[in-house]
């Protein structure tokens, strides 16, 4: 799965000419389409929303939605906005490259540390003041986030004020003769005049948040900040302007001290924090939104004689578009007129182009290579293949996984538990300390606020989730949630089916041996008309080999993990296993004999399909399926990670046994149903074995679903990948190693953020509340735990985009 897949993604917006037929979606207001099954009734007004989270934030407070809706709009003047609401919903708006654009100020917005937190536009979250952030990944949001841009605008500002602040006030320290000349009430003034931009400007958004967190006692580390500088600050100012109200006990040199070089250094490494995490969260959509810009901007849409290029954004349901060479298909859709060679390997990862003709389906965003072909647009917007499975990244990125209740429940006792301790380091100092008492006390009170950082233990998990989902994802391993993520960690036992999982998935009719009258062109025609009626690999495989025309068939029947049966030109057919026939074969035909006479093929690994017709033995089919050329080193590399394979298929005993043996597969049963396999996934179940089950067909569904871990391989059914927690786009088993390597490795990364997180705040602060200075004499500065505390989150963070990198093979 070497070659990253390459996921456009649109959704439409109102032509010109039909916008006064849209509604509008009350949470976001974006106009919408009446015919979205998206809708709910409220006090006789039926609301339409154009994404499943409109709805769901609707339903869960309509009145207050409504409320907050009309304000709006009054605001606005009551118009409801002109563009597309899908750049702040999993669609995605059309990906212009050209000018920066910001992003949707009416996308939904969400805490990357609480999901449950959501509200329309930017802002912060109300439990632990961080930014919120798109809850989907917008491609029309070409420019640098603005929160971004202000914290940045803000932390430069801060530190062209504080660096000469800090020179000042700490250079006669070191011996730097500065401000000699200036009486100390003149000093003080100066201090006072750099620092008050720094602290009231500046740090302006970091104070609101941490008055906002007092008022609704959501305590976290903005509370500590506020707290901390205001402290620092508003004592420092009272020196300045009314000197005699401070006692005798905080004096060092017969004077008292200022801190406003702390106050506004705090404020201004804070904001550094700010800026380079919002900077690394953004670079944790990258994986979404490398593959957002690949989709082509424009499509030619054919109109009477003449094409005309439109806008993406513009292409609907049947539509007809004609793709040249070269170009990117714009949508999904069906070929009706001409052919080609598509390059799939975006969604695939394989290389040789595949053949397109009339009829077959292609997908959006592959490339055409050779010829020149008109299409019909089948899937545009979100219905498209690739949007889905954008919109299955950005889901399983906000999902939370069940480690990160342990941090959740810290992160809940924490800030309450370092007031305390900064009040009790305060009292200590003002009893126990030597002199100046309170001075000292100040300082190590406010260090204490300032080292501690929910923030770090708060990102370790999440972080590494956003990243770890996009890594795979563009490896072609789509994890559904988080929380598949921790579990496929635990997997000890794979069970693989063989058709499309091991083999190429495309079967091939080598040998047709006939019995009786019957000839072999008669009897694949006959068999033809009924597998035409199923889409297993194997009826196709006998479809493309029949030659044309092939009858219809009629009282069609389908025995799951049997065959089929059915009435073909007044003849009663069965197309199926030894299983199927044995029972239905006339007295004259022994089906020992049969069997014997197939081991031979089913030792060369072929399958073996029986034709009855009128209850007499006419043909038997041999079918091919060729093992993966990936298969075997993939197989090698789950068994280097210590993971035991099992192969369950439907195939005759021989053929998996010749399977098996040439593959070094632990364990294999033979014959198996869809029944059987769902009984297998529940005893490995019962005896304490996590089992990950990858297969591709309808009828591994039930065992993909059963499983610990479904793996469902990308080429197969859509039923497959609905019941599936892991998806290979590529069809291919490395995936299912890369899988492992992936939940591994993330969830090592994960234990590390928390590990950091944890042993960063059991040492910072004791040595904030002063443990080094019974040693050493040394009492921690406010400065040097704003450092520690910045650095801690972006380490955080750091360590988390190193899985942007990993190998996964």
């Amino acid at each position: 799965m070497k070659n990253p897949m390459q996921l456009p993604i649109t959704d439409p917006v109102p032509r010109p000419d039909d916008s006064a037929a849209k509604a509008i979606d009350p949470v976001c207001g974006m106009k919408v389409d009446p015919s979205t099954p998206l809708h709910r009734d409220y006090q006789g007004k039926t609301h339409f929303f154009c994404h499943q989270g409109c709805q769901d934030k609707f339903e869960s407070d309509p009145a207050g939605v409504l409320a907050n809706r009309a304000a709006k709009d009054a605001a606005k003047g009551g118009s409801a906005p002109e563009h597309s609401c899908c750049g702040g919903h999993g669609g995605g708006g059309s990906a212009a490259k050209s000018n920066a654009q910001p992003a949707n100020p009416d996308a939904i917005y969400t805490c990357p540390m609480h999901l449950e937190i959501e509200q329309v536009g930017p802002g912060d979250c109300p439990i632990c003041g961080m930014d919120l952030e798109p809850k989907f990944v917008d491609a029309s949001a070409t420019g640098e986030d603005e929160q971004y841009i202000d914290m940045r605008r803000r932390f430069w500002v801060g530190a062209a004020l504080s660096i000469p602040l800090l020179v000042i006030a700490m250079g006669p320290m070191v011996g730097l003769r500065i401000g000699s000349g200036l009486s100390i009430t003149s000093f003080g003034w100066l201090q006072l005049a750099l620092a008050t931009p720094v602290v009231f400007w500046c740090g302006w958004p970091l104070l609101v948040r941490g008055v906002k967190s007092f008022r609704t006692m959501n305590l976290n580390m903005f509370s500590l900040i506020a707290v901390g500088t205001m402290a620092a600050y508003l004592f420092s100012f009272v020196v300045v302007v009314l000197p005699d109200v401070i006692p005798r006990a905080f004096y060092e040199n017969g004077v008292p001290p200022l801190y406003f070089e702390a106050a506004a250094v705090i404020i201004t490494l804070v904001l550094l924090g700010q800026v380079l995490e919002l900077r690394a969260r953004h670079q944790t959509g990258g994986a979404i939104r490398e593959l957002l810009q690949l989709t082509p901007e424009t499509a030619h849409r054919v109109s009477g004689d003449s094409d005309e290029e439109v806008s993406l954004d513009e292409v609907r349901k049947g539509d007809h578009l004609r793709v040249r060479p070269g170009e990117k298909i714009p949508v999904d859709g069906r070929l009706i007129s001409g052919s080609s060679r598509v390059d799939e390997s975006m969604l695939t990862g394989e290389p040789m182009p595949v053949p397109k003709s009339e009829g077959n389906e292609i997908t959006g965003g592959t490339l055409n290579q050779t010829g020149a072909f008109v299409m019909e647009a089948t899937g545009v917007g979100g219905e498209t293949v690739l949007s889905r499975i954008v919109q299955m990244v950005a889901d399983a990125q906000r999902s939370r996984a069940p480690i990160q209740k342990l941090a959740d429940v810290v992160a809940r006792y924490f800030v309450p538990a370092v007031i305390l301790s900064s009040i009790a380091a305060f009292v200590g100092w003002a009893v126990f300390g030597p002199e100046p008492q309170l001075a000292h006390a100040l300082v190590a009170a406010v260090a204490v606020l300032i080292i501690a950082c929910p923030c770090a233990l708060g990102l370790a998990t999440p972080m590494s989730v956003m990243v770890g989902v996009g890594r795979g994802a563009k490896e072609g391993v789509l994890v559904k949630n988080a929380e598949m993520l921790e579990i496929m960690e635990k997997v000890d036992t794979v069970v693989v089916d063989k058709t499309g999982t091991l083999t190429q998935g495309r079967p091939e009719v080598t040998t047709i041996e006939t019995f009786g009258q019957w000839k072999q062109a008669d009897v694949l025609v006959i068999a033809a008309a009924l597998e035409s009626h199923s889409e297993h690999p194997f009826a196709q495989s006998v479809v493309r080999r029949a030659e044309e025309p092939i009858p219809s068939a009629t009282d069609f029947d389908s025995i799951t993990g049997q065959g089929i049966r059915g009435t073909v030109d007044g003849h009663d057919v069965l197309v199926g296993n030894s299983k199927l026939i044995s029972s239905t074969l006339a007295a004259s035909t022994s089906i020992d004999e049969v069997n014997q006479k197939a081991i031979g093929y089913q030792r060369d690994g072929a399958t073996v399909v029986y034709v009855v017709i009128d209850g007499e033995l006419a043909g038997m089919i041999s079918i091919t399926d060729p093992i993966k050329e990936s298969t075997p080193s993939a197989l090698k590399t789950l068994h280097e990670l210590g993971l035991r394979v099992v192969m369950l298929t439907g195939d005759a005993e021989a053929t998996a046994k010749s399977v098996a043996a040439e593959l070094g597969i632990d364990e294999y049963h033979a014959g198996v149903s869809p029944e059987e396999k769902l009984s297998f996934i529940r005893k490995q179940k019962e005896q304490g074995k996590v089992v990950a089950m990858a297969g591709d067909g309808i009828n591994d569904a039930p065992a993909l679903a059963e499983a610990n871990v479904g793996i469902a391989m990308g080429t197969g059914t859509g039923v497959a990948i609905e019941s599936a927690g892991v998806t290979l786009v590529g069809g291919d088993l490395r995936g299912v190693a890369a899988a492992a390597n992936l939940s591994r490795k993330t969830m090592r990364n994960i234990r590390q953020n928390l590990f950091f997180a944890f042993v960063y705040n059991a040492i910072g602060i004791p040595l904030a509340a002063g443990l080094l200075y019974p040693v050493f004499g040394l009492l921690l500065s406010p400065m040097v735990a704003a450092a520690a505390m910045s650095l801690s989150s972006v380490s955080v963070i750091g360590n988390a985009l190193r899985l942007r990198t990993i190998d996964l093979t």
